[in-house]
């Protein structure tokens, strides 16, 4: 599907093609607005070529499309960096201008590596292609990487809680000085070393810049230290990483402007792309402060600001951890775990769940949902029918609101379970539940039937925590190996010597396969499939996240086999991460965790204080997810 022009009055849109702000003249450039479909046909608004100092403009009809995403490509040029132009034929750059054009814009080296990562999910190197609301959002998560105006850093990238404080920003220039040795050098050199190391694993090798950068995005953990090496070839963008990084993704951390995250559990999407995050605890800066349950529903941008209107609060909710989830009607459903730290005085209130609307206003009582004998519910689940899932922690039961109808209750209590922990539902609307104690899943049905026991240690099942559902019914658990839930009254988080830490699937019909111990998979909790059947996981420990080969092979490098590893040993890192218990994964393949603890968890307050974003890492999923993951 193409975007059709308007009839508006033409449009206007100036600005500079520049390398390290010295200009590139001769380039061409393409204006273009994507196509609104998975590969649909990118649009043609108009083009140009760059004059002397590196300047253009082009006149253009304006989209009807009130959401249509104008991008910019730019093609060879001849850079005038220290005085000498020499053709670059090699040389594209592209910057992304979303639905909100600004009057003018600078293409650099920077709004390149912007596009490769935010777009990396619909790009294929020549054109921009996607669904609502990925394409746009994705537009917006570049403008918290660079300026598009200036081609400088963008405010997000540039400030707390980033800027200095974690590596993206210099990884960010780094990434920028590889792509700037290739523009300036004068014997191609360095643009031949470029294209070698950032060849598709047997694929070609690029034949321009931005396709070597969408390369690397797509295969962060591959020569990394050589094209570090690269990087440092060019002093062009500071400041810059002092050594080499693990994996070349890029990371961003989002606070909601601060004041209102601690212990974020989990989180859903709506079909806008806003993120809904249940909060452990009530927001304390100190972590020797206190901390009462949380009483707020946290709701953020796709792009991490607070959302207007947002926190929530009312409906009973209180002290939310693993359980969150949307139903059909985009009304949002908490389990009340009833966390809070050591000195809170506070009864705890830890047998309910609570409901809020699309516009966050409560709609569950005062004292929230009691019904079905609810206690210390951890993870939920959500069907296409708004049947809502609960696995009570506190009481070794599950229970079912057909319909989300409270008064409908269903509650049962399958023999072999202690601690059901997280929840996902299967294509045939049947869920599925991890028993953290007894090492099983179960496997239930809407009447209470119990469909599954597996047998214990399954396919390596020891201490299991997450679960999450394929496109194929698979379920995929994430073993901890060593956390012991805290469920019972006055339990605390128990975590046993680090052992046994992999990832377990089970065939729709009940077959274990596994463990899976690649990846970096390090005391995981959380798990979730992406739109292409790859596989994520959350680590509570060693600041990583795990990426690991799915049903669907063909969408890993080659001779990767289910259940291997398509991060490194050592997972994604990133130094903004703390202990992660949820990932999820959003329309614009971003791959979102919850800091939901810190490094050194003082009690009275041990709850992280941000979300993090890996920006482009996985396929794109349909929000909401209801059910099995499915593409845009």
């Amino acid at each position: 599907m193409t975007v059709a022009a308007g009839s508006a009055d033409a449009a206007k849109l100036s600005g500079k093609i520049e390398t390290g702000g010295a200009p590139v003249s001769a380039s061409k450039i393409f204006l273009y607005a994507a196509g609104t479909t998975r590969g649909g046909k990118a649009t043609l608004l108009g083009k140009t070529r760059a004059g002397l100092q590196g300047d253009f403009s082009i006149t253009y009809s304006a989209p009807s499309d009130k959401d249509a995403v104008l991008y910019l490509i730019a093609k060879g040029g001849r850079p005038d960096k220290f005085g000498i132009k020499v053709q670059r034929k090699s040389l594209r750059f592209a910057t992304v201008l979303g639905s909100k054009v600004p009057s003018s814009i600078v293409l650099n080296e920077r709004t390149t590596v912007a596009t490769a990562y935010a777009m990396a999910r619909f790009i294929d190197g020549k054109s921009i292609s996607g669904v609502y609301p990925g394409p746009q959002n994705a537009a917006g998560t570049l403008r918290n990487l660079v300026n598009i105006r200036t081609g400088g850093i963008g405010d997000v990238l540039g400030s707390s809680p980033n800027g200095s404080k974690t590596q993206t920003m210099a990884e960010f220039n780094s990434l920028s000085n590889m792509l700037a040795g290739c523009v300036h050098g004068l014997l191609d050199l360095d643009c031949k070393r470029l294209f070698k190391l950032a060849k598709e694993p047997g694929g070609k090798k690029p034949k321009n810049t931005l396709q070597a950068m969408l390369n690397i995005a797509h295969y962060p953990g591959r020569n990394v230290r050589p094209l570090y090496r690269l990087s440092k070839l060019s002093d062009t963008y500071g400041p810059v990483l002092p050594k080499a990084v693990k994996t070349w993704t890029i990371a961003l951390v989002y606070d909601g402007g601060g004041g209102q995250i601690d212990g974020p559990g989990n989180m859903v999407f709506d079909s806008d792309g806003t993120v809904w995050i249940g909060n452990n605890y009530d927001y304390q800066k100190s972590p020797h402060t206190p901390a009462c349950g949380g009483e707020t529903l946290i709701r953020l941008t796709p792009t991490g600001e607070n959302y207007p209107g947002a926190p929530y609060t009312g409906g009973g909710i209180y002290g939310v951890g693993f359980g969150i989830v949307m139903d059909p009607e985009e009304n949002v459903w908490t389990g009340n775990f009833g966390f809070k730290g050591t000195g809170c005085t506070i009864n705890s209130k830890d047998n309910s769940a609570s409901l809020f609307n699309s516009d966050g206003e409560a709609l569950s009582p005062n004292k929230g949902y009691t019904q079905g004998n609810l206690s210390r519910v951890q993870g939920m689940a959500a069907d296409p029918d708004g049947n809502i899932w609960f696995a009570s922690c506190g009481n070794d039961s599950v229970t079912v609101y057909p319909d989300g109808d409270p008064s409908q209750a269903i509650n049962v209590a399958p023999r072999g379970m202690r601690k059901p922990f997280a929840a996902a539902v299967d294509g045939n609307n049947d869920a599925w539940f991890t028993s953290n104690t007894t090492n099983r899943v179960f496997k239930v049905d809407t009447d209470g039937n119990v469909l599954f026991r597996s047998d214990r240690r399954a396919g390596g099942l020891k201490r299991p925590m997450g679960i999450a559902i394929d496109s194929q019914n698979n379920a995929w658990v994430s073993n901890s190996g060593v956390v012991a839930a805290p469920c019972y009254k006055g339990d605390s988080l128990n975590i046993l010597n680090p052992r046994d830490a992999s990832v377990t699937m089970f065939t729709a019909d009940g077959k274990a396969k596994g463990p899976y111990t690649g990846g970096g998979v390090h005391r995981p909790w959380g798990i979730a499939v992406d739109g292409d059947d790859t596989v994520w996981v959350a680590n509570f420990g060693g600041t990583r996240v795990t990426q690991l080969c799915g049903v669907n092979t063909d969408a890993c490098p080659p001779g990767t086999k289910t259940g291997e590893g398509i991060s490194p040993k050592s997972g994604y890192t990133f130094d903004g991460l703390t202990r992660n218990t949820a990932v999820q994964i959003d329309a614009s393949g971003n791959v979102w965790l919850a800091n939901n603890w810190l490094p050194i968890p003082y009690q009275t307050n041990p709850g992280g204080k941000s979300m993090v974003v890996f920006v482009g890492l996985a396929a794109p999923v349909k929000t909401p997810v209801i059910g099995p993951p499915q593409k845009p």
